[in-house]
C-alpha cells in the first residue's frame, strides 16, 4: 500500500506490487518493464464506508519476437480475478455476509456502493454444476417447498422440491446441506432428479426420511430400492394431533350446534389437548377433567387425546425396542377404534406400516434437519422481500443453506 485518500465518503487504497523480475507467461524470457496502468477495483467497506482499491498493475513486453504474447500485465488473484470487478476480498467478505449473517444482496449492494448485478455477478457460486456436494450422502431428505406466492403463470410452478444431505458424522450429529432445488413437487419430479444423480449416488442413500406424500415415497421404491424410507416422526405426531381436533370440533357442534366460542368447555381446553400429559400443569389438568366432566358425549375428545399420545409416547421411549412395541400395539388398535377419526388416523398409519416403524430402526432417523434447511430458506427469502428469477433463487440458497462453498 502506497497511499489512502477520502474523497466523498469514499475510501481510496493506492497500492502496487515491488519491483522485480518477470518472466513471459508463454516462453519465459525475461520480460521488460513497459509502466504502470491505474486498475480501480471494488474492496470490502472500511470504517463504514465504501472502499475503492487503485491497483497500479505493471505491464511489461516480451523481447522476443516470435513470441505470441507480445506484451501483458500482471494478474493476482489475491488481489483479484481477472477482469474482475470486486476484490478477492470483497467477494469474500460478500459471500460470508450472505451465507452466515443473513444479509440481502441489496444491502451488500449499499455498503459496496455499487448496483444490485455488479454484487450478484461476483458472488454467484461458480460452483453450481459442480457434482462434488453429493459425494458421501448417505441420508436424504426431501420436502417440497413454495418459492413465490403469485400466479403459475407469471412464474411458473409455485412449489419446488428440496433434497437435503441427512448425513451424520463420526459424532453422530447431523449437519443438514441443501443439496439441490427443482421445479414441481410430484413424486416424477423426485424420481427424474434421483436417476439424474447416477448410479454411484443411489447405491449409497442408506436412509430416505419423507413427510406422509406417496409421490415421494413411490419415488424412493422406485430409485432407492436399497435404502429405508423412514416416515418423519414430526409429520405422524402433528396427524394424531389433528385427529384430536377434528373430535374435539365434530363434538362441539353435536353437543352445541356452533363452533366454539369463548366459555365453551372444549373450546376453553383446546390448546391442553395439543400439549403432552407431563407437561400439564395442576391446573391445566384441572380445566381438563372439568372440560370433561361437563358432557358424557366429551369422552370421545379425552379417548381420542389418550390414544394420540400413545404415538408420542412411543417416539420419546428411550430404549427403542420400546418404543417399537408400543407403535406396533398403535398400529394393532387404532384402526379399530369407535372413533372415526382414530380409526382413520390408524388406517393411514398402517398403509405407512414400514416407514412409520423404520424410525426405530434407523437410530431415530427423521426429516427434521430438511425442515431446519426450509427455515433458512424461508428467512433468507423475507430479507430479499422474494425473488423473481428462480435461477438466481436456487443458487442463492443453496449458497445459504450449504448446498455450495465457492
Amino acid at each position: 500500500m502506497i497511499g489512502v485518500e477520502r474523497d466523498d465518503d469514499v475510501l481510496f487504497v493506492v497500492v502496487e506490487s515491488t519491483p522485480g523480475l518477470t518472466g513471459c507467461p508463454a516462453c519465459g524470457v525475461v520480460a521488460v518493464s513497459k509502466g504502470r496502468r491505474v486498475v480501480e477495483l471494488i474492496d470490502a467497506p472500511a470504517f463504514g464506508s465504501p472502499v475503492r482499491l487503485r491497483w497500479r498493475k505493471r505491464r511489461w513486453v516480451c523481447p522476443d519476437p516470435g513470441c505470441e504474447v507480445g506484451s501483458f500485465t500482471e494478474q493476482d488473484a489475491q488481489v483479484a480475478a481477472p477482469r474482475a470487478v470486486l476484490t478477492s476480498r470483497a467477494t469474500r467478505w460478500a459471500t460470508a455476509q450472505l451465507r452466515s449473517e443473513n444479509a440481502s444482496v441489496a444491502g451488500l449492494a449499499r455498503q459496496l456502493g455499487v448496483s444490485w448485478w455488479t454484487v450478484w455477478n461476483a458472488i454467484r457460486p461458480a460452483l453450481a454444476a459442480d457434482e462434488s456436494r453429493f459425494d458421501g450422502v448417505t441420508t436424504l431428505g426431501v420436502d417440497e417447498h413454495v418459492w413465490h406466492h403469485v400466479s403459475p403463470k407469471d412464474r411458473g410452478p409455485k412449489e419446488l422440491t428440496g433434497m437435503v444431505d441427512l448425513t451424520r458424522d463420526d459424532q453422530g450429529r447431523t449437519r443438514a446441506r441443501l443439496l439441490d432445488l427443482v421445479p414441481g413437487r410430484s413424486g416424477t419430479v423426485y424420481r427424474a432428479w434421483l436417476d439424474a444423480r447416477g448410479e454411484d449416488f443411489r447405491d449409497r442413500v442408506q436412509i430416505a426420511t419423507l413427510d406422509p406424500f406417496h409421490g415421494y415415497k413411490n419415488a424412493i421404491d422406485d430409485q432407492l430400492q436399497d435404502a429405508t424410507a423412514v416416515l418423519d416422526a414430526f409429520h405422524v405426531v402433528k396427524l394424531a394431533g389433528q385427529a384430536i381436533d377434528e373430535v374435539r370440533r365434530r363434538v362441539q357442534q353435536a353437543t352445541l350446534g356452533h363452533r366454539g366460542r369463548a366459555g365453551d368447555p372444549l373450546y376453553g381446553i383446546r390448546n391442553i389437548l395439543r400439549a403432552a400429559p407431563e407437561r400439564l400443569t395442576d391446573r391445566q389438568v384441572n380445566r381438563l377433567n372439568r372440560a370433561i366432566a361437563a358432557d358424557d358425549a366429551h369422552d370421545e375428545v379425552l379417548v381420542a387425546w389418550q390414544a394420540a399420545q400413545q404415538i408420542r409416547t412411543a417416539y420419546r421411549l428411550k430404549d427403542l425396542t420400546q418404543g417399537r412395541r408400543l407403535a406396533e400395539r398403535v398400529l394393532a388398535s387404532l384402526p379399530s377404534c369407535p372413533i372415526p377419526e382414530i380409526a382413520r388416523l390408524g388406517r393411514t398409519l398402517r398403509k405407512w406400516r414400514t416407514a412409520f416403524l423404520a424410525y426405530f430402526t434407523t437410530d431415530r432417523s427423521s426429516n427434521g434437519g430438511t425442515e431446519a434447511v426450509n427455515g433458512l430458506i424461508e428467512l433468507a427469502r423475507r430479507i430479499a422481500r422474494g425473488f423473481r428469477n428462480r435461477d438466481n433463487y436456487r443458487l442463492r440458497m443453496l449458497l445459504v443453506a450449504g448446498g455450495l462453498t465457492p
